[in-house]
């Protein structure tokens, strides 16, 4: 494909659970051909396959293998996405792979490595930069609205469902990690993104409720940046009532997002403007309570990066900075769930 020219891409979903499905529908529907699907189990690739009128096959190196495939998308559970999206690298496709990209730093950076050495576009599923609250808040702070970025404090969970903990989520040699891994690369992500690259100061885990020791259902964080700001952190599996709140506190003012939409509650970003002491801050507020689009932002920004040569949000590099901080924070912590890889 030459640069800057726009033709369909063809794609391999790899993976044919809830994101998969979700992932092969937003590149469907931007214009581009799903054209093969493969998933261990047999009846889901067939009936993804079916219903995009695509190859399925329960065989993914011959997926990967295949000479019309331009870009492969692994949504596969956390222990086969480093190894599938090194597979995928090495057929000289590009790569869409989903959060957390890797269960080892070790594993991740072999990924980016490859991405480097094939010059192909790796990209980590951090749909969350793409969601509207988000990406304004962002604009925001890069334009100096709440003066120098000084913290971030961040809550995000839910409380599971039944038998949660008989999901491959549950079981440390698939998941690779519990809720800090899960939810928690988001939110370091995010933090990153807003803050740049950080340190951990401290970390905590706890296995309050679901029964899947070793693994955490409540994880706690606090990173810095070298020039001394702070990101702190919640996640969890235990929070009943399902919450996102991303607040960043600046020194003219603060920004706040509440909710992703769906369970979460409606999306909203408030500014708040500082004024003389002891005065009530002056607070401005945005509703996006429209459909969430931020998968389809993301494939955009995916699809643009291969057709371009730009660099998307959420590449490689950011998926190693991400994972090597969820070590770091299990280190400090005195938990690690599953043995690094060799």
């Amino acid at each position: 494909m030459a640069v800057g020219e726009r033709l369909p891409l063809r794609v391999a979903i790899v993976g044919c659970g809830v994101i998969g499905n979700r992932r092969a529908d937003v590149a469907a529907a931007a214009g581009d051909e799903v054209v093969v699907v493969a998933d261990t189990e047999a009846q889901r690739a067939e009936a993804l396959g079916a219903r995009l009128g695509a190859a399925h096959t329960t065989r993914v190196a011959e997926a990967l293998a295949r000479p019309d495939v331009d870009a492969v998308v692994v949504a596969t559970v956390n222990n086969a996405l480093a190894e599938i999206s090194m597979a995928a690298l090495s057929s000289g496709k590009h790569v869409l792979c989903e959060k957390p990209f890797a269960i080892s730093a070790q594993q991740a950076r072999a990924v980016a490595e490859l991405a480097r050495q094939t010059r192909r576009v790796a990209k980590v599923g951090f749909n969350h930069r793409y969601h509207p609250g988000l990406a304004k808040a962002h604009d925001m702070a890069r334009s100096g609205t709440v003066g120098r970025v000084l913290a971030v404090r961040a809550a995000y969970g839910h409380g599971g469902r039944p038998g949660y903990e008989k999901e491959w989520r549950g079981d440390p040699a698939l998941a690779g990690g519990g809720e800090l891994l899960d939810q928690g690369v988001h939110v370091i992500d995010l933090s990153r993104w807003f803050l740049g690259d950080l340190e951990v100061v401290c970390g905590a885990m706890a296995t309050w409720v679901w029964p899947i020791e070793p693994l955490e259902d409540n994880a706690f964080a606090l990173l810095r940046t070298a020039d001394g700001r702070i990101a702190s952190m919640h996640v969890s599996w235990t929070q009943w009532r399902n919450v996102f709140r991303f607040e960043l506190l600046g020194e003219t003012g603060y920004l706040t997002v509440d909710g992703l939409g769906a369970n979460y509650g409606v999306e909203t970003l408030t500014h708040g403007e500082r004024r003389a002491p002891g005065e009530p801050p002056h607070e401005t507020h945005w509703r996006f309570d429209g459909p969430d689009l931020s998968w389809r932002a993301e494939w955009a920004d995916f699809t643009a990066a291969i057709r371009d040569g730009t660099r998307p949000l959420g590449d490689a590099e950011d998926g190693v900075a991400a994972v090597e901080v969820v070590e770091a924070i299990y280190a400090r912590a005195g938990r690690r769930t599953t043995p690094i890889p060799d």
